[in-house]
C-alpha cells in the first residue's frame, strides 16, 4: 500500500462512518488535523492498517472511551491497545483530583527545598562573578551599570519619597492621637525617627523596588530566554551573566543605600509636618529633640540592610527570569513569582536582622 493510501481518512458513505488509514505516530499531524475538523456522528466502522499508542489516544478522543460504541472492524490486537490506553488516561490525575493532604505536604516541601537549593546555587554563581570581578575589572560593563543606576535609582525617587513622606506622615498622625491623650506629644519624634530609620525605610524602599526593577529583571531575562538571546550569547563566548546579571547586582546595590536614605529623610519629613499641624510641634523643635535623643546606630541599622535586600532582589529576579521556559505565560508566571518571593524573603531577612540586632544590643 502507498503511503498516501495509509493516510488517516473518514470516509462517510451513507449512514456508514468508517476511519481508515494508519494511525500511528508517522500521521500524528494529520490525525491532529482530522480530530479538529471533524464535527460529524463518531465513525461506525474500522478498517485501520496500522496503530500505535499515539495514535490510539487520538482515534479515542475521536470514539469515545465507552467500548460499546467503538466502530465495527478492529482487530483484537487493536481493542486490547485501545483498552489499555483509555486505562492509563483514565488513570492520570487531573486538575480535580487532589493528592491526600500527607502527600500534598510532602509535595510541597520537596518543592520549597528544589527551589531553595536553586537560590543557593545561584547566590554561589554571584558569589563566583564578584570574585572574578575582583581579578578582572574590565569585565564590568560599565554603561550597562550607569542604566541600572539610572533606571532603578534615579527614576524610582519620585515614588519612594512620596510614599515614604505619607507613610510618615500616617504614623505621626495615628500615633500622635494617642500620645495626644496623655499629653506626650514630644515623644511622637522618637516614634517616627525609630520606626523609619531602623525598620519601615528600608523594608518600604525594598518592596517598592522589588515590585519595580525585581519584576523587570524577570521578565527582562525571561523574554530573552524565550527568543533564544541567552543562547547567542554563549554562542559567541559570552557569559551572560556578565552582560546581564552582574551590571544589575553592582547598579542596585549602589542605589539601594541612596534610597534607603531618601526614604528615611521623607518619611522624617512627612512626619515633622504632621508633628507640626497637629500636634503643635514646631519643625525646630522637632529637629532639637531628634538631634538629642536618637542615636546615630539607629540609622546604620537601617543603612546595613539596603545591599543585602538589593543582593536578594536581584538574586530572584534574575533567577526566575532564567527559569523561564514555554512561551508568553512562562514569562508572567516568572515575573509574578520573582516579585512574591522576593518581597517574602525580604520580610524573612528583615525579621532576621531584628533578632540579630536585639540580640548585640543595637
Amino acid at each position: 500500500m502507498s503511503e498516501q493510501a495509509e493516510l488517516p481518512m473518514i470516509n462517510r458513505s451513507g449512514e456508514s462512518i468508517c476511519v481508515v488509514g494508519s494511525w500511528d505516530t508517522r500521521f500524528l499531524a494529520q490525525q491532529q488535523l482530522l480530530l479538529q475538523s471533524w464535527r460529524q456522528s463518531p465513525p461506525t466502522e474500522a478498517k485501520i492498517d496500522a496503530l500505535d499508542t499515539n495514535g490510539a489516544v487520538v482515534l479515542l478522543q475521536l470514539v469515545g472511551f465507552d467500548s460499546r460504541h467503538w466502530p465495527q472492524g478492529l482487530t483484537q490486537e487493536q481493542i486490547y491497545l485501545l483498552t489499555f490506553v483509555k486505562g492509563r488516561l483514565t488513570d492520570v490525575p487531573t486538575s480535580e483530583k487532589r493528592l491526600n493532604p500527607l502527600a500534598e505536604l510532602g509535595r510541597q516541601t520537596l518543592h520549597s527545598v528544589v527551589h531553595a537549593r536553586q537560590l543557593l546555587d545561584f547566590a554561589g554563581q554571584l558569589s563566583v562573578l564578584l570574585l572574578s570581578l575582583v581579578k578582572h575589572p574590565r569585565q564590568l560593563k560599565v554603561k550597562l551599570l550607569l542604566d541600572v543606576v539610572q533606571r532603578d535609582g534615579l527614576n524610582a525617587v519620585p515614588i519612594i519619597a512620596l510614599l515614604a513622606f505619607l507613610l510618615g506622615a500616617v504614623i505621626a498622625f495615628q500615633g500622635g492621637l494617642q500620645l495626644a491623650t496623655y499629653g506626650a506629644n514630644i515623644f511622637v519624634v522618637e516614634l517616627i525617627s525609630l520606626i523609619m530609620l531602623r525598620e519601615l525605610a528600608p523594608l518600604i524602599c525594598a518592596i517598592i523596588v522589588a515590585g519595580r526593577s525585581g519584576s523587570a529583571y524577570a521578565a527582562q531575562l525571561a523574554t530573552m530566554q524565550m527568543n533564544q538571546e541567552v543562547v547567542a550569547l554563549k554562542s559567541l563566548g559570552q557569559d551572560p551573566f556578565v552582560w546581564l546579571v552582574l551590571p544589575k547586582l553592582l547598579g542596585l546595590m549602589l542605589v539601594m543605600p541612596l534610597l534607603t536614605v531618601l526614604s528615611m529623610l521623607a518619611g522624617i519629613g512627612g512626619g515633622m509636618l504632621v508633628a507640626s499641624i497637629q500636634l503643635d510641634l514646631g519643625a525646630v523643635e522637632f529637629i532639637q529633640r531628634f538631634a538629642s535623643t536618637v542615636d546615630p546606630v539607629h540609622f546604620w541599622v537601617g543603612l546595613i540592610k539596603a545591599p543585602v535586600f538589593a543582593l536578594l532582589i536581584v538574586n530572584v529576579g534574575c533567577m526566575q527570569g532564567f527559569l523561564a521556559k514555554g512561551g508568553a505565560e512562562a514569562v508572567g508566571h516568572r515575573t509574578t513569582r520573582s516579585v512574591v518571593q522576593s518581597i517574602f524573603l525580604v520580610i524573612i531577612v528583615d525579621a532576621l536582622f531584628s533578632i540579630l540586632f536585639a540580640q548585640l544590643g543595637w
